[in-house]
């Protein structure tokens, strides 16, 4: 018999998969659980039932890697240094988790003999790109198999296929929503999810309920573009990461819904909340404002959507985004300093103030009060030099045309006045 090593979420597919590669693959499986923050806020009883769920269902081995900080330190604050947002909108809530996972998959499989490694991905999402063009990164020689590009079984079929098996599983057919959660937020869909026109049902949302009866306002410190600190009081990654999310969360901070474009070629419709994320990236791309120099700041702009694109095409372990990664941390040599964020119901979320003690804001120079420092003097021959190009140009070749078709009265490139 082969083994196998399966990334198991404790879910319907997963479930199904250790099953379905007993049957069709003769394989010994090893279910590996990474815990990435998707339960944090719940006791350690519910890993547990997890793993007994994996042993239900025939894996001969199951194990739970607790990878919170990992996930926080090392993947979500390359985020914020980033401020990656897929497509402008999308903190990259399951992207981020895949390459974490993909990390303890290769490890297992070492420490276990298994010639091959499994996920429950569809062949319509982003996410079997994430874990096998991972695994090829680092463990070349593995092969990656997918049942649930194989089976031809839809969601309905599952249930009853979970339920032949006696394998534990809380989806029903009547609540057919495909939930993936962590700490940098949750994402649902399927079911009346897929009609872009549907409002999403608010049963649906569990980290961001109105909750709050007033304003909440937090202030986040960083240090080198790391967010250290809520209110002063220094955290863990994961700790901050949670706290603001639900600080944030608790007046309805947080919603995406949102048609993106996935890696395959298909557009599909996505409801995320991720609260801590959004607040985090906001109050970090805030404090850069303030302390980044102006081509950095410029530059850096213009590379964060490629990072967002290719950790969301799976890509984190590439050469490019490694470069980029070293771009990232030196540029945050000086983004250190506090913003403080108000939240409102429902879902308002924005910066409040912001201080840094390198902050290139000199109030000297940009005020029009008494205390003005600026030379006033230097701009008459700064702008002649910005515009002379432009002032030769006109002169020479005639200029541009005025809003009504008339010429501006300047000379032709023959020398002679229109």
């Amino acid at each position: 018999m082969r083994r196998v090593v399966l990334a198991y979420s404790g879910g319907l597919d997963t479930s199904v998969a250790v099953r379905w590669l007993m049957e069709h693959r003769d394989a010994e499986v090893i279910a590996v659980a990474v815990d990435v923050g998707q339960r944090a806020d719940q006791s350690t009883d519910s890993w547990d039932a997890i793993r007994a769920r994996a042993l239900a269902a025939g894996a001969v081995e199951a194990i739970v890697v607790d990878a919170r900080r990992e996930m926080a330190e090392e993947f979500c604050f390359a985020a914020v240094r980033a401020n990656a947002r897929y497509e402008g909108k999308y903190p990259l809530v399951s992207a981020l988790s895949r390459p974490v996972i993909v990390r303890h998959l290769v490890k297992a499989a070492r420490e276990h003999g298994a010639d091959a490694v499994a996920h429950g991905c569809t062949g319509k999402g982003n996410d079997q790109v994430r874990f096998e063009v991972g695994t090829r990164a680092l463990a070349p020689d593995l092969d990656v198999i997918a049942p649930a590009r194989v089976w031809g079984l839809t969601r309905e079929e599952c249930v009853e296929y979970a339920a032949k098996w006696d394998i534990p599983i809380e989806v029903t057919k009547d609540k057919l929503y495909s939930i993936d959660e962590n700490l940098w937020g949750k994402s649902i869909e399927c079911g009346v999810l897929e009609d872009p026109w549907a409002s999403p049902p608010e049963d649906i949302y569990t980290l961001t309920k109105v909750t709050a009866t007033g304003p909440v306002e937090v202030v986040v410190g960083f240090e080198h573009g790391v967010p250290v600190s809520l209110d002063g009081v220094r955290l863990d990654g994961h700790d901050l990461i949670t706290r603001l999310g639900v600080a944030a969360g608790s007046t309805g901070f947080g919603r995406l819904d949102m048609v993106e474009n996935r890696r395959v070629g298909i557009k599909s419709r996505e409801i995320y909340e991720c609260p801590g994320a959004l607040a985090l990236v906001m109050a970090h791309a805030d404090l850069e404002d303030l302390t980044l120099e102006h081509d950095l700041h410029h530059e850096k702009a213009r590379l964060e959507p490629r990072w967002s694109e290719l950790v969301y095409d799976g890509m984190w372990f590439s050469p490019l985004k490694q470069a980029l990664d070293a771009f990232m941390v030196e540029s945050q040599r000086h983004v250190t300093g506090e913003v403080r964020l108000r939240f409102d119901a429902p879902g308002i979320g924005k910066v409040a103030g912001r201080q840094s003690p390198v902050a290139l804001y000199d109030r000297g120079l940009a005020t029009y009060d008494a205390g003005d420092t600026f030379r006033h003097e230097d701009a008459e021959g700064f702008v002649r030099l910005w515009g002379l190009g432009v002032a030769t140009w006109a002169a020479r070749q005639g200029g541009v045309q005025l809003a009504d078709g008339q010429d501006t009265g300047g000379v032709t490139a023959e020398g002679t006045g229109r």
